[in-house]
């Protein structure tokens, strides 16, 4: 009987499970796939001579999160790579906003969009090189983050405090305009934000893209050499040295419950796996607690409070193997591992506002991958890896588009809607189409099923909106990984701090089950944050 089982082979249950045996625990880590990775891997399907990544692929949470730092990966073999540049945000007159590996060339580009705007985003960096640490260290602990919420207090207070708070708080629309007086700065701003399924206009939208903008001044946005599954491999690699077992295409069923307690878990194939001390869950918080747990087991206010549950946006994705270079208009943009495309901040807000109709977007905003450029592992020299995602609604209720697209996703809607966002490429950079030697469309249905915790694409595990972080998170008064059901922990995206490759909600969630146990004070350095 193992000590600890894991449902679900994500980066957030590899972490849980790789602390647990760190701190002496017994592990099982069950994965209904036949492979491990949940939305963290690779392969060569689109073309073998490429490798394309399924769902992420670039990773500034990371880079940043101080749970895998001290995982040592590096040990188990695991490199990363960075594009010559960041980020790009082309313009139809051929203008580009580009996120440079260096802070001052940054700042020189974004000078080109408006003199002042130079400084605007030194300034702005100046912050970050304050509170981020600080800020980084409270995001990735439990909410509430009480002795890095400490230290980030006195940093916020020494550097303008309630001002700086206050712009965290705007519409990335609005902070834009206050701090750069050109399209450069706010280009990139509103960008980073609608890497979540926030809107131009959404109150907390600019935090989102600061925080997003910064991490990838401090730390680019790297990608892990040969593919993103090597970042998996290095976490199952670890966890299977240090006497963890992991079993694939083993789904789990229910847990098991007894008078309020989780002591194991009963999987498709009628098997128990009885728990000792604890069972994390890496699954979103509906399956978990609607399906795995069951209704009978859970206070009346979770359940009422599920209904309100909110899912981000649906995401629809085509993988291309391309036989050159994507031929931007703009040739800043051939640098840069990522590049949005859309055209300005009003074209994000109309992309933003058909999605909150409802509506499928008739230009969609593409956040476009150039995966060779960034590891020049991925493909032949002289060709690109590339992929892009749109985001739909969870529900369609039109199409904005003159292809009568329903969110049946049939052959014929995934082809138009693949084409659709072709377009979109072609206009800021005409002779893409002609370079594509292969492509693969994965479909919001198709990403649920190939990972079931993507509800129909939604890869956040529930919305980055306000009304839903911190202690709303997953719901209402939450915010911590502990649930209802004694030694039963969430343990993915879908608790606090949500989205994002970090390891933290898994990170969490064994830090609670090692201190139920009372096993604080013996915590492996891996787990001392």
């Amino acid at each position: 009987m193992p000590d600890a089982v894991v449902i679900g082979a994500g980066p957030n249950g590899l972490v849980a499970a790789n602390l647990l045996v760190d701190a002496g625990w017994s592990v099982e880590v069950l994965e209904a796939q036949q492979k491990p990775g949940g939305a963290v891997r690779s392969d060569r399907g689109v073309h073998p001579n490429y490798v394309s990544d399924l769902f992420s692929a670039f990773y500034p949470p990371a880079a940043a999160s101080p749970v895998l730092a001290r995982l040592d990966l590096a040990a188990e073999g695991l490199r990363w790579s960075h594009a010559p540049s960041v980020l790009a945000h082309p313009l139809l007159d051929g203008r580009c906003a580009v996120l440079e590996r260096r802070m001052e060339e940054t700042a020189a580009g974004l000078g080109e969009f408006a003199e002042a705007d130079a400084d605007a985003w030194r300034d702005m960096y100046e912050v970050w090189s304050r509170v981020g640490p600080d800020l980084v260290q409270a995001l990735f602990t439990p909410s509430p983050p009480v002795r890095s919420g400490l230290r980030l207090a006195v940093r916020l207070r020494a550097a303008g405090g309630l001002r700086l708070a206050r712009n965290l708080a705007l519409p990335v629309r609005r902070l834009g305009e206050e701090e750069f007086a050109g399209d450069g700065g706010r280009l990139l701003l509103a960008g980073n934000a609608l890497h979540a399924d926030l809107a131009p206009e959404a109150v907390g939208s600019g935090g989102f893209g600061w925080l997003m903008s910064m991490l990838g001044q401090s730390h680019g946005f790297p990608v892990p050499v040969g593919g993103a599954g090597a970042l998996t491999e290095a976490l199952v690699s670890r966890l299977r040295r240090r006497g963890g077992v992991l079993r694939c295409g083993e789904r789990v069923a229910s847990v098991v419950v007894r008078s309020g307690t989780a002591v194991g878990v009963r999987t498709a194939g009628g098997d128990t796996i009885d728990a000792r001390r604890a069972v994390l869950a890496d699954t979103s918080a509906p399956t978990l607690y609607r399906d795995l747990v069951g209704e009978e087991h859970l206070p009346s206010r979770l359940l009422r409070d599920l209904e309100r549950f909110q899912w981000d946006f649906a995401t629809f994705k085509v993988d291309w193997a391309l036989t050159g270079p994507v031929p931007w208009t703009a040739p800043q943009a051939a640098g840069a591992g990522t590049v949005h495309v859309a055209e300005g901040v009003d074209g994000l807000t109309r992309f933003a506002t058909q999605i909150a109709m409802g509506e499928v977007p008739h230009e969609p905003f593409a956040l476009f991958g150039q995966m060779t450029t960034a590891d020049p592992s991925r493909s032949p020299a002289g060709t690109e890896s590339a992929w892009a995602y749109t985001h739909v609604p969870q529900r369609i209720t039109a199409d904005a588009g003159p292809d009568g697209i329903t969110g049946s996703w049939d052959a014929r809607e995934q082809e138009a809607m693949a084409d659709r966002i072709e377009a979109q490429v072609e206009r800021f950079a005409p002779g893409f189409r002609a370079r594509i030697a292969a492509r693969r469309i994965l479909a919001p249905t198709t990403l649920q099923a190939m990972d079931e915790n993507l509800h129909n694409g939604a890869i956040d595990n529930g919305t980055t909106a306000l009304h839903q972080q911190a202690i709303f998170r997953p719901t209402p008064g939450t915010g911590r990984p502990e649930t209802p059901v004694k030694n039963l922990y969430l343990a993915s995206a879908a608790a606090h701090p949500g989205g994002g490759v970090h390891g933290a909600p898994g990170a969490n969630a064994a830090r609670a089950a090692l201190r139920r146990h009372g096993l604080h004070p013996l915590l492996h350095r891996a787990q001392r944050i």
